[in-house]
Formats: C-alpha cells, sequence, structure tokens
C-alpha cells in the first residue's frame, strides 16, 4: 500500500496492516468494555468462598454486569425487581459498594430515572428510591469521617447533586394526555373495572386508580376490596392485633391496610424474578437458562428475592 505522493510517500507491508487492524479492535473493545461489560451468559457463579477462580464473581458490581440489569430495566416484568433491589441496597449497603459496584449501580439508575421520564412508568416507585437514596447519602456525607463510603466524597456530593435534580424533574413531571378515538377504561362495564382493581396488590396503584374516574373512585372504595388486599399480604393474628372499626361499627379495611403496612412487610409480586440453582451454585433469570448438571434442573431453582439477592453477596 502506497501512500502520499513525491518524497514523502510511504510503503506499509501487509503485515503492518494487518497488525494495524488488530490493534484498531483490541482499542475499540476496550473502549466498549470500559462503558459496559457484555457477556453473553447472563448468569453468575455464586460462592461463599473466596477462592483464586471464582474471586470477582461473587461481588454485587459483577453481578450488575453479568446479569444484565441494564437491559432488565428495559423489560416491564423485571423493571420493579431491579428497582426494589436498588431501593433496599441505597438503604443498608451502599457503604460496602465497591468502586465498580458504584458505578454500575448509578449508571443504572441513570437509565431508570431516563426510561420513567421518557415513558412515565410507574413515577412513584423511582420517587421512592430516590428519596431513600438521599435520605441515607445525606446521613452518611455529613457523618464524613465516620462512615466507610468507598470514593472521594466530593464524588459523592456530585452524586447528592445529581439525585437530587433527579427528584426534581420527577417532580415536575407532566404526564402525556393519550389521544384515542377508540374504546377507553371508562367504557368497560363495571364488572371488568371491579376485576382490574382486584388484579392489584398495591394499596396506592388503587388509590390512583380511584382517582381517574368517579366510577373507579366508587369502586376503589369498596370494603371487601381492601378486605382481601389485607387478607393477601397479612395473617389473619397480624390484623387481628390492630382492628380499626369505622364510625359505623364496621371494620375499615381500607385504614387497615396503611396502617398494617407499617408494622409488617407486604408481599412482594413481580413478574419475573432471579432464580437459584442449589445444585450448580448459580444465579439467573429464569428464561435465560444456565448450564445445569442436575438430571432434573426442576427441582433445583429457588426463586430468589431483592432482599436475598443482596443476602447472598454479603461475607
Amino acid at each position: 500500500i502506497i501512500t502520499g505522493d513525491g518524497e514523502n510517500e510511504e510503503v506499509y507491508s501487509t503485515e503492518d496492516c494487518e497488525f494495524a487492524a488488530k490493534k484498531r479492535k483490541k482499542d475499540h473493545f476496550r473502549n466498549n468494555t470500559d462503558s459496559q461489560c457484555f457477556y453473553r451468559e447472563k448468569w453468575i457463579y455464586v460462592h461463599k468462598e473466596s477462592t483464586r477462580e471464582r474471586h470477582g464473581y461473587c461481588t454485587l458490581g459483577e453481578a450488575f454486569n453479568r446479569l444484565d440489569f441494564s437491559s432488565a430495566i428495559q423489560d416491564i416484568r423485571r423493571f420493579n425487581y431491579v428497582v426494589k433491589l436498588l431501593q433496599l441496597i441505597a438503604k443498608s449497603q451502599l457503604t460496602s459498594l465497591s468502586g465498580a459496584a458504584q458505578k454500575n449501580y448509578f449508571n443504572i439508575l441513570d437509565k431508570i430515572v431516563q426510561k420513567v421520564m421518557e415513558d412515565q412508568y410507574n413515577p412513584r416507585l423511582i420517587k421512592d428510591l430516590l428519596q431513600d437514596l438521599s435520605s441515607t447519602l445525606c446521613i452518611l456525607i455529613r457523618g464524613v469521617g465516620k462512615s466507610v463510603l468507598v470514593g472521594n466524597i466530593n464524588i459523592w456530593i456530585c452524586r447528592l447533586e445529581t439525585i437530587l435534580l433527579w427528584q426534581q424533574q420527577l417532580k415536575n413531571l407532566q404526564m402525556n394526555k393519550q389521544v384515542n378515538n377508540g374504546l377507553t377504561l371508562s367504557d368497560l362495564p363495571l364488572h371488568m373495572l371491579n376485576n382490574i382493581l382486584y388484579r392489584f396488590s398495591d394499596g396506592w396503584d388503587i388509590i390512583t386508580l380511584g382517582q381517574v374516574t368517579p366510577t373507579l373512585y366508587m369502586l376503589s372504595e369498596d370494603r371487601q376490596l381492601w378486605k382481601k388486599l389485607c387478607q393477601y399480604h397479612f395473617a389473619e393474628k397480624q390484623f387481628c392485633r390492630h382492628l380499626i372499626p369505622s364510625e359505623k361499627g364496621h371494620i375499615d379495611w381500607k385504614l387497615m391496610y396503611f396502617a398494617l403496612q407499617k408494622y409488617y412487610p407486604i408481599k412482594e409480586q413481580y413478574g419475573d424474578t432471579l432464580h437459584f440453582c442449589r445444585h450448580c451454585s448459580i444465579l439467573f433469570w429464569k428464561d435465560t437458562g444456565h448450564p445445569c448438571t442436575a438430571s432434573d434442573p426442576n427441582t433445583c431453582l429457588m426463586p430468589v428475592s431483592p432482599q436475598h439477592f443482596i443476602d447472598l453477596f454479603k461475607f
């Protein structure tokens, strides 16, 4: 290959060109992996013992990459699961995050906020997460010198400012009005609307839907609806201790639900969760699978709640 003209022309051999091409590919791959690690297999070994072969595979930062949480938030079935997981980390695990885990955590958080801003999907959930995160950071930053936050304090102050900015953006979020000339929610018969309300497992979702139309408000105030919700989330012994009668002498199940929520955890419900194989000690998304060596893999699977996920990475 000849380049240039006259005295400045240079001759490159085939070997030089191949070397340059390989270097460009290597640099391109390095740049991509620096910004986002990509793994074909979306599963991770989880072992309590630290060995030379498995060192690095049992950290939260590595799990964020290996399980591809950045893509998981784009799946409506997994969105709530990932947000709940980040919320639990914000409440209790910030001080244990390594530098890589911090970077991955806030990258995923940024993508979640942008998704909510663009799609207006479940803003209440992310508002709760940011509130817990900002509260925890304020406490830890005030106690600088006593806390064990990994990284420069100025970086954490910048992150707190970013969180406060996100909170303001979500506060000013205007829901787009859907233009639809076809069938709307209000056109559905009462029994179908009632059936929809009975599908909700969160009391705030029922209240929010009840604000749409007077008919939905009437259905959302049904005592039987709130009684079913209490029975779903709490044991009979629990709500028997906190009976709240109404003025007419009946039990106010709606107030009961929110009163019990302060004392007891509610059942978590997700469209999709991570699973753990007890035989292989592998954590994975169920629909992606993993290389199981058990004779009957289904008997070894165990769904993993967000809290259980964090417990797996505690040492």
